[in-house]
């Protein structure tokens, strides 16, 4: 895939580090060996180190020149334990505790995220999603402006001339159910700034509905145009829209006519769900019917870049994510 392979050397060209802490797992020890042979970032695999090499001996993997960092043997583990307990005290949190929790590879990881050691993070091959977002959480916290953690799919569709010459950025599809106003809003401009680090792409946003311009009148419809509202107040420079429907937001002769004002109608690349249910069911539609690839999901609002992984991905899943994550970092 052409965008993949854009991707990779645009990750390369930033030279991030991107820790991994699910370091003995055998598909991340072979992803590790695979972006470090093609550049794409500089890794650490954290963990156990005997167990590290253990899974890389018996994957016939050679991790030569690889970091790998043991949370019980680190020089840091003290720093980080007591940088954990200032940052959760307030909740809490005791020093032993703190000291017992920095541990977990998945805390460790993350605080060296926290602390500049590593430029991003990606879990998620044997964790749940709340196990990767939950320290990041706590620890890293979400961009300034921000109180949204939200996700997104880069889709690309085959001989598509909509959007950006059928490339589109689809939010949010994975984590947020039922997103108020405000909340939506966040998802916009997280979802906007996506579309430009990712895919370089001039976001032009569409807040969907199954209104457009107030043609049908409920509290759904008002949920929209009030993020709307939001969004031009936070970010005014952003070629916004909504609420909207999805064709007059796509085909340019629909959005003459339902919304000839409208900046974006005709010419929208990033599509803004109103809930999850929409959002999940529209990017799995366009992916079947459509044959689109669906690239996902990336994680926003997190001050800093913690991806999240399907714990049924494969090594190429985790190599793309890594520099997925090394271009938000950069």
């Amino acid at each position: 895939m052409e965008f993949m392979k854009d991707l990779k050397m645009r990750a390369a060209a930033a030279k991030r580090t991107i820790v991994l802490p699910e370091g003995d797992e055998p598909r991340t020890v072979k992803a590790a060996k695979q972006i470090t042979c093609e550049g794409i970032a500089n890794v650490i695999l954290v963990g156990n180190a005997d167990k590290i090499r253990e899974t890389a001996i018996s994957t016939g993997t050679d991790i030569t020149g690889i970091k790998i960092v043991d949370p019980l043997e680190s020089p840091n583990l003290q720093d980080y334990a007591k940088e954990f307990y200032e940052i959760r005290k307030h909740k809490g949190m005791d020093e032993n505790r703190a000291l017992k929790t920095m541990k977990d590879p998945m805390y460790f990881a993350t605080m060296m995220v926290h602390k500049g050691d590593a430029d991003g993070l990606v879990s998620g091959a044997i964790h749940s999603t709340g196990d990767t977002v939950r320290p990041a959480l706590q620890i890293i916290k979400t961009k300034p402006g921000l109180k949204v953690v939200s996700s997104s799919f880069v889709m690309i569709v085959p001989e598509c001339g909509l959007g950006c010459n059928g490339m589109f950025v689809f939010s949010d599809c994975a984590i947020n159910i039922d997103p108020d106003s405000s909340q939506l809003a966040e998802i916009a401009i997280a979802s906007a700034e996506t579309a430009k680090v990712l895919c370089g792409i001039e976001p032009k946003v569409a807040m969907l509905s199954f209104s457009t311009h107030g043609s049908a009148k409920h509290s759904h419809v008002d949920k929209v145009t009030e993020a709307v509202k939001i969004v031009k107040k936070l970010s005014p420079e952003l070629d916004v829209d909504g609420d909207i429907q999805a064709d007059a937001a796509l085909i340019e002769a629909i959005g003459k006519t339902k919304c000839p004002d409208s900046k974006i109608a005709g010419k929208a690349n990033v599509l803004v769900f109103p809930d999850l249910q929409s959002g999940n069911i529209g990017y799995k539609l366009v992916e079947r019917l459509a044959k689109a690839e669906a690239i996902g999901p990336v994680l926003q609002g997190i001050a800093k870049p913690v991806n999240d992984l399907s714990r049924g991905c494969s090594v190429e899943d985790i190599v793309n994510v890594v520099a997925i994550t090394a271009l938000q970092a950069s």
